[in-house]
């Protein structure tokens, strides 16, 4: 598969996997995990991280769209057993807990 030139999109969706929190821990403890609201695309985040598209990083943080993971939240997601979606972009996991998907009316 590494002969083939995939888009950087393809190849990140490709990567992207459900992952438990156990498997997290380690790189929570070392600072290591970005959670991303469900409200953006946990793919266009990680193109943007690997692009290093500061502008938009610069939004979403301002958002709280993405962020360190908060104590908090590794908190509650080891209390409830999570399973995420999760991408790797050295030295980051991007995390996003589609189970808090927000619902919009119309």
């Amino acid at each position: 598969m590494d002969d083939i030139a995939l888009p950087l999109q393809d190849r990140l969706n490709l990567q992207t996997a459900r992952i438990s929190w156990p498997e997290l821990e380690h790189f929570f403890a070392r600072g290591r995990v970005l959670d991303v609201s469900a409200e953006l695309d946990l793919i266009e985040v990680a193109v943007a991280l690997t692009e290093d598209d500061t502008a938009k990083f610069t939004y979403w943080m301002k958002l709280q769209q993405v962020q360190h993971l908060q104590d908090e939240t590794a908190k509650q997601w080891l209390a409830d057993d999570s399973h995420l979606w999760a991408v790797v972009v050295a030295p980051w996991v991007v995390v996003q807990n589609r189970s808090a998907v927000v619902v919009q009316t119309q």
